[in-house]
């Protein structure tokens, strides 16, 4: 918790008065022979721990995330004890005023420790006097964020890294109430932030905890899955597949999460063909023992399904990151090696916004379509050729689940959110339903996915996106380059002009402040620079666009042609700094 490094001595006795306050055996044992071997002359030992002490996790409105280890800078009994403190005494203290007994309900998914860090946070928040709610066993990040609005808690909390390494795990939190059960944004994640630092001054050991906590019936599970099969109809047999797209042979994988039982049941419950799962990644394992790294995004992720896809002759692959909130679609492509291709984000995107706006002029109804401002534009184009309202909003679901009216909204990292009466997060699951209906339907009618994309590029014209992710060993290179930019803005990137920058450091008139450069070009493109909140990466996202007198495949080659040429120019002007 200081500020700045501790000295070697310092941070020798941090360590030690850590270990007889943590009440894991595993991480105990593992400090203590970082110690021995520190106290012994280690420089690498003595590293490590600076690592560990000279700062710790920080909480935000993403809660806490990091590698399971020892330490205050690590994922660990301690670190979670104090964060279910910290925000049980924001919720007692939110709560004084009405004289209602707060309440949180708690999930976990199946990485190493979810379980634990679950039932050490339901002990916490019971000895603090909050009602708490555990989910009956290991579940998706979805199901927590609808049974936080079903069960009209306070708040919610789901242990899950989501699509993070194997070694990492962590703690999202949400908001009950006015928030109506969204992930936590400012002031809510200062406040609670600062009563878990209080927390940390004192010893977890004397923290009072209580068994007096409640396991939800599996009735609340029930309900999450009859929600998410009415996404298949939404109230019309239009979109739904329903024993008329039953010949659509579909391939699911789970990544070794937690997303296939809920999944299929969801399926099956509404009427679609229930997927054949890839087995070997189909049970959660929180190793992840077939994918170097769990994220559907990932160059090989879905090399499993896509050989399983190929054998059973499918049209259509799905696949759910390891806690269930992410989508990512394949399909057949005969230029591709592996005979599939996954769809970017932004055309999952595209594709279900579109099928939301039909069904919603089709129903009479008003409302928004949302997207990240790092989305692709094209889901502007649909909202304004149905008459609806189109909302861009900050990178994160937090804010895509604010946006007043909300029909659809998604992110190019593979969230989407297609029943927000539902649940105010991405979720995965609904996601996959609504897309596996859709395909269903087109297959129906002789058409493929594929065939719909190209229909979307003739109406609404070519949009194509890249993304380049700068990975820095030295953080300080990521203010270098965003100073750089704006100390001397680019009046062209490669041959296209620059047409404007905006800067959205002091927000703007729809957004809140944020460290974003937008810069548009005047051949339609649009470049967004950006840090990472998460990782020591600095992002830049492209998108371009072509409405030429082509067909649909000329019109997508032209666009990504273009996006091609602003990246390759973005890479020179930031290599240059």
């Amino acid at each position: 918790m200081s500020a700045a490094p501790l000295s070697d001595a310092e941070v020798v006795a941090a360590a030690r008065a850590w270990i007889p306050d943590d009440p894991d055996a595993e991480t105990r044992a593992e400090l203590q022979a970082i110690v021995d071997e520190a106290v012994a002359g280690s420089g690498e030992a003595v590293a490590d721990l600076h690592s560990r002490f000279d700062t710790r996790l920080a909480f935000g409105t993403a809660g806490l995330r990091g590698e399971i280890a020892a330490g205050p800078n690590r994922m660990n009994r301690v670190l979670v004890a104090q964060a279910a403190a910290g925000l049980a005494a924001y919720l007692v203290e939110q709560a004084a005023e009405s004289g209602v007994t707060p309440s949180v309900v708690i999930g976990y998914d199946g990485r190493t420790n979810s379980q634990v860090f679950a039932r050490d946070t339901a002990e916490v928040m019971a000895g603090a006097g909050v009602r708490a709610v555990l989910l009956p066993r290991l579940l998706p990040t979805p199901v927590l964020a609808f049974a936080v609005r079903h069960l009209k808690a306070s708040a919610g909390v789901m242990v899950t890294a989501s699509h993070n390494p194997a070694r990492d795990n962590g703690y999202k939190v949400y908001l009950g109430g006015a928030d109506e059960g969204s992930q936590i944004v400012p002031p809510a994640d200062g406040l609670i932030a600062a009563h878990i630092d209080e927390v940390a001054r004192g010893a977890v050991s004397d923290l009072p905890r209580s068994d007096d906590y409640e396991i939800a019936e599996e009735s609340l599970v029930d309900a999450y899955v009859a929600a998410t099969a009415a996404v298949a109809g939404h109230g019309t047999t239009r979109t739904a597949g329903a024993d008329h797209g039953s010949g659509l042979r579909v391939v699911y994988t789970a990544m070794h999460g937690v997303g296939w039982q809920t999944a299929s049941a969801v399926f099956a419950a509404a009427g679609l063909s229930v997927p054949v799962s890839v087995p070997e990644q189909q049970e959660p394992d929180p190793d992840f023992p077939t994918v170097s790294f769990p994220n559907p995004e990932e160059p090989g992720a879905l090399d499993l399904a896509f050989a399983l896809a190929r054998e059973a002759g499918a049209q259509l692959v799905i696949a759910n990151d390891p806690d269930a909130d992410r989508l990512a679609i394949g399909i057949p492509d005969e230029s591709s090696a592996e005979g599939f291709r996954r769809l970017s984000g932004n055309e999952v995107g595209m594709l279900l916004g579109w099928t939301a706006a039909e069904l919603a002029a089709e129903s009479g109804l008003d409302g928004a379509l949302a997207a990240s401002i790092v989305s692709s534009p094209a889901l502007k184009a649909v909202a304004d050729a149905h008459g609806l309202r189109f909302a861009e909003t900050l990178t994160g679901f937090k804010w895509v689940s604010r946006v007043p009216g909300l029909l659809f909204g998604y992110e190019e990292a593979l969230g989407y959110l297609v029943n927000p009466q539902t649940v105010r997060d991405k979720d995965g699951i609904s996601a996959a339903t609504f897309a596996l209906a859709l395909a269903q339907r087109l297959h129906a009618e002789g058409r493929t996915i594929a065939d719909r994309l190209d229909e979307f590029t003739e109406r609404f014209g070519a949009y194509a996106s890249d993304q380049i992710s700068i990975r820095v060993t030295d953080l300080d290179r990521i203010s270098r380059i965003m100073a750089a930019l704006r100390a001397e803005p680019p009046a062209h990137v490669g041959d296209a002009v620059v047409v404007r920058i905006d800067d959205l450091r002091e927000g703007s008139a729809t957004l809140p402040p944020s460290d974003v450069l937008r810069i548009v070009l005047d051949d339609g493109s649009r470049v967004m620079v950006r840090p990472s909140g998460t990782e020591p990466k600095l992002k830049i996202y492209i998108d371009a666009f072509d409405d030429g007198d082509t067909d649909a495949a000329a019109r997508r080659a032209a666009a990504q042609s273009r996006a091609d040429a602003v990246g390759a120019a973005m890479r020179v002007l930031t290599d240059a700094v």
